[in-house]
C-alpha cells in the first residue's frame, strides 16, 4: 500500500471512528432518516452533476445576440469571438425579449431548451456574501472565497465550499440527509469519475463505478489461475472469508470491512445491472457516441437509475457525479472547446432521451458545473482563469426555456469586471445547490447545514425546478 493510499485509508477509518462516537450531525441524520422513511415509498428523485474540469469558457457558450451585447463581446474576444451568424439562437421566455446564442456545437441543448427541458443559470459562482460590484471587491475587505482563480482550489470550493483538501461536499451532505429513504445506503452517492469531493461526507461512503459496471476484484472474477479452476475457487473462498474474519488492529479490521463491503456491492450491482444491459434499446448509445467518455459515464448512470427499484438496489434518492476534462483552454480554444461541447451537447441529449425512455424524465435533473468561468479578455489564442460562469439545468422537472439569474454585461471594464473580464458572480453556488436540494427533499431548516453561506443571500430557491 502506497503512502498516499494508506493516508487516505486512515482518513476514512478516522471518519468511521468519529461516527461510532455518535456526533451531533449523526444524531440529526438519524431523525431525518426515520422521517424520510415514512414518506411515499414510490417517490424517486436524483440529481446528476456534470462537472466540466479545467473551467469551461462560458462566454463562448452563451452569447448575447442583441447588437450592443454582441458588439461588446466581439470587441473583447477579437479573434476567438464566434461569428454572430454561427451562434444558435434561443429566446428565453423570461428575458424581456432579449435573444442569446449558444455555441454552434450545442444544437442538442438548443433543442432541449426550445422544448422546455433545459434552462440556463447565468453568472453563478462561489461567493461567501453578495458583492455589489467590482469597486466593492477591490476597495473593501468584504469576505470572498479563498484562492480565487486556482483550478484545484476553486474546483473544491464549487463542490465543497473549501479549498483543496476539503473533507465534505454538498452533494455528499445531501446524501447524508436523504440516505435513510433508501433500502441500500451504499448506492446513494455514486461517482463514475473516481473519488469526488462533491460526494464526500461524514456518513455516506460514495460508491465508485466504472462505465461498464461494478469495480471488480480481478481474482474474484478469474475463471482459472495458471490453468486451474480449483485454484481460482480456493482463492475466491479465501478472500471472501478473510474479508469478514480479519481481526487484530484497527487498520486490519477496517481493511476487512472495506473488502467485505466492496465484494457485497459488486455482487448486488452486477446482479441488478444484468437486468438492464448496455444494449437495451432504452439506454443504448447511438453509434456516434459509442466511444465518447462522457456518454459512457451517463449510460452507466442511466442503467443504475433504470434498476433503482430492483431488490438489490431499493433506491429513492440518489446523487451522481460525472465529469469531463480538458476545458483549460489557454490556447487553441476555438477547436478545443468545439470538440468538448460537442460531447457535452450530444451526451446531455442522449441522457435526457434515456430518462424519457425509462419513464423517469421528471424525476432526474442533470446540472452542469465547472472550476470557474474564464476571463472575457482574449489572451491571443485562448482565455485565462475567471470567476462567474453560465450553466445548464436539464430534465423533465426543469422550468425550461428560461434564463435564471442575472445575465451580465459582456464587455471589459464593466461594473462586474474584477480584472481582464473576470466576472463577479451575481448568483452563488449555495443558491444553485439549495434549489436542487429543495427539489430533492432537503428541508428548509436543513439546507443551511449543507450550505454554510446560504443565509447570506436573499433567495434559497432560484425557481428553475417545479
Amino acid at each position: 500500500m502506497s503512502h498516499n493510499t494508506r493516508r487516505e485509508f486512515l482518513r476514512h477509518s478516522a471518519a468511521l471512528a468519529t461516527l461510532r462516537a455518535v456526533s451531533p450531525w449523526a444524531l440529526q441524520l438519524a431523525g431525518i432518516g426515520a422521517a424520510a422513511a415514512a414518506s411515499d415509498p414510490r417517490d424517486y428523485r436524483a440529481i446528476v452533476c456534470l462537472f466540466m474540469r479545467g473551467a469551461n469558457d462560458c462566454h463562448n457558450t452563451v452569447v448575447p445576440l442583441d447588437r450592443a451585447g454582441y458588439d461588446g463581446y466581439a470587441a473583447a474576444r477579437q479573434d476567438i469571438a464566434i461569428p454572430r451568424n454561427e451562434l444558435l439562437p434561443i429566446k428565453p421566455g423570461n428575458a424581456q425579449g432579449r435573444e442569446f446564442g449558444l455555441h454552434p456545437s450545442l444544437a442538442p441543448v438548443q433543442a432541449l431548451f426550445d422544448k422546455g427541458n433545459a434552462a440556463i443559470l447565468a453568472n453563478v459562482g462561489p461567493l461567501i456574501v453578495p458583492i455589489k460590484d467590482a469597486n466593492t471587491f477591490r476597495s473593501t475587505t468584504i469576505a470572498r472565497p479563498p484562492k480565487l482563480f486556482s483550478h484545484n482550489d476553486q474546483e473544491a470550493i464549487w463542490q465543497a465550499f473549501s479549498p483543496e483538501g476539503a473533507k465534505m461536499g454538498w452533494g455528499g451532505k445531501m446524501c447524508d440527509l436523504l440516505s435513510g429513504m433508501n433500502g441500500k445506503h451504499t448506492f446513494t452517492a455514486i461517482s463514475t469519475a473516481g473519488n469526488a469531493v462533491f460526494l464526500a461526507s461524514e456518513k455516506t461512503v460514495q460508491y465508485q463505478i466504472t462505465n461498464s459496471g461494478a469495480v471488480a476484484f480481478n481474482r474474484l472474477a478469474a475463471k482459472d489461475i495458471y490453468g486451474s479452476t480449483k485454484a481460482a475457487e480456493a482463492l475466491r473462498a479465501q478472500i471472501q472469508s478473510g474479508a469478514s474474519a480479519m481481526g487484530g488492529e484497527v487498520l486490519a479490521q477496517e481493511y476487512g470491512n472495506v473488502v467485505g463491503r466492496s465484494i457485497e456491492a459488486q455482487g448486488l450491482v452486477s446482479a441488478a445491472l444484468a437486468k438492464l444491459p448496455e444494449n437495451d434499446a432504452r439506454i443504448a448509445l447511438p453509434a456516434d457516441l459509442d466511444k465518447d467518455r462522457l456518454a459512457q459515464q451517463l449510460r452507466i448512470v442511466a442503467r443504475m437509475i433504470g434498476v433503482r427499484e430492483d431488490e438489490n438496489m431499493q433506491q429513492r434518492r440518489q446523487v451522481f457525479y460525472v465529469s469531463l476534462g480538458g476545458f483549460d483552454t489557454h490556447d487553441n480554444q476555438l477547436a478545443k472547446q468545439a470538440e468538448l461541447l460537442t460531447s457535452v451537447g450530444k451526451s446531455i441529449a442522449y441522457f435526457q432521451q434515456a430518462m424519457e425512455a425509462l419513464g423517469v424524465a421528471d424525476k432526474v435533473t442533470l446540472f452542469t458545473a465547472s472550476d470557474f468561468g474564464r476571463a472575457l479578455l482574449n489572451n491571443g489564442d485562448g482565455t485565462d482563469h475567471g470567476w462567474g460562469g453560465h450553466h445548464f439545468i436539464v430534465g423533465g422537472a426543469v422550468k425550461g426555456g428560461q434564463l435564471y439569474g442575472q445575465f451580465p454585461e459582456v464587455a471589459l471594464r464593466t461594473s462586474t469586471d474584477v480584472g481582464n473580464g473576470r466576472l463577479l458572480p451575481t448568483t452563488s453556488v449555495d443558491q444553485y445547490a439549495a434549489t436542487l436540494g429543495k427539489w430533492m427533499g432537503v428541508s428548509r431548516s436543513d439546507l443551511p447545514v449543507v450550505l454554510p453561506n446560504l443565509g447570506n443571500f436573499a433567495s434559497a430557491d432560484l425557481g428553475f425546478l417545479g
